[in-house]
């Protein structure tokens, strides 16, 4: 069955530097069949001329990365932004060293989660492969899973999860009932080195993500690429094909 799909527009942050870049980038993404985009940041427009361009080319902005202490000493302009555009959902990245620091993150974590849902914002954790370092018995995506409220979701990178050293069926498992949004991105092996890929061009195991996510409850994949063998256009495309082919993307 057909989900929610959107693409991640840093995959083609070179393009998206001046304001005809972004506007060219957001037709072109449109034009390969996406309808959706999560920003981050906004990019180099006025707000109001932004939101005039997605609109004119059917683009929705349900989702956008921004730093937890962003939106923590800037709430009232964050969460005004936010709601502008309709952007219902935050993802935020961030790094410690030890466990008392991945226990303060989901303290940070836990009062900004807070603070969105009671404007009617989400927000999720989104992790890299650093946080699967273990600090004593658990690592340090464990602690912010076991640490934070349960106001606070998480969306998984496929990849990152995978080059961890993690299982992405198991933690997306995990995590059920609190992954509105996972991040797709391949694995493959070129020279003996390990790259992204486009999804569906390389090793991970799509079918039990997918299946593994629909029973956790995902609402919104989004396709991300940080860096591409080809054009990164192309391969945005490549990866909408393949999901279009598994049924995943309409």
């Amino acid at each position: 069955m057909a989900q929610n799909v959107g693409v991640q527009l840093y995959t083609v942050r070179e393009f998206t530097n001046t304001a005809e870049g972004l506007v060219e980038s957001l037709k072109k993404i449109r034009q390969i069949g996406y309808t959706a985009v999560e920003m981050s940041p906004f990019g180099p427009l006025e707000r109001e001329e932004l939101k005039k361009v997605l609109d004119g080319e059917g683009l929705s902005f349900p989702s956008t990365h921004l730093g937890v202490d962003q939106i923590l000493n800037d709430f009232d302009r964050v969460s005004e932004t936010l709601l502008f555009f309709d952007c219902r959902h935050v993802a935020s990245s961030g790094r410690a060293s030890d466990a008392d620091g991945y226990k303060k993150l989901a303290a940070d974590l836990s009062q900004a989660a807070e603070k969105l849902e009671k404007v009617g914002i989400a927000l999720s954790y989104h992790n890299h492969h650093w946080e699967f370092q273990k600090y004593g018995d658990r690592t340090g995506l464990q602690i912010l899973v076991d640490e934070t409220d349960p106001k606070v979701n998480f969306q998984l990178d496929t990849y990152w999860v995978q080059e961890g050293g993690g299982d992405p069926i198991d933690w997306i498992r995990s995590v059920s009932g609190r992954i509105p949004y996972l991040h797709l991105k391949d694995m493959t092996i070129i020279d003996a080195k390990v790259h992204m890929a486009e999804v569906g061009e390389g090793n991970l195991n799509w079918p039990g993500i997918f299946a593994a996510a629909k029973e956790a409850g995902t609402q919104w994949y989004i396709v991300e690429q940080d860096h591409c063998q080809r054009d990164p256009f192309e391969s945005i495309a490549i990866s909408l094909r393949n999901l279009k082919a598994w049924g995943i993307a309409g």
